[in-house]
């Protein structure tokens, strides 16, 4: 069973940056894929980005071109890069390794 820990959400405001990090219990070579979900308040959760064991990358549309995910396999980390932060973008953020194993969540508020 692998664990995921997520850091580095916070307040900030609009336009500011956040960087997200998720920490495996393990190498996170054995997962073909890492991602990064959200949950806000009301809505159902969402994937937000992710990134293949080849480093090719997929995001929402509503964060392509300010977000930017990544995997440090040295460190057994999943990071998330988050810039020109929105309101919108307020939520509970969920890193996921190998589609079956979810962090606990970090909360992300985005307000002036």
């Amino acid at each position: 069973q692998v664990q995921l820990v997520e850091s580095g959400g916070g307040l900030v405001q609009p336009g500011g940056s956040l960087r997200l990090s998720c920490q495996a219990s393990e190498t996170i070579l054995n997962f073909a894929i890492g991602a990064w979900y959200r949950q806000a308040p009301g809505k159902q959760r969402e994937l937000v980005a992710s990134i293949l064991y080849n480093d090719q990358t997929n995001y929402a549309g509503s964060v392509k071109g300010r977000f930017t995910i990544s995997r440090d396999d040295a460190n057994n980390t999943l990071n998330l890069q988050m810039n020109s932060l929105k309101p919108e973008d307020t939520a509970i953020y969920y890193c996921n390794i190998g589609g079956n194993f979810w962090g606990q969540g970090t909360e992300v508020t985005v307000s002036s």
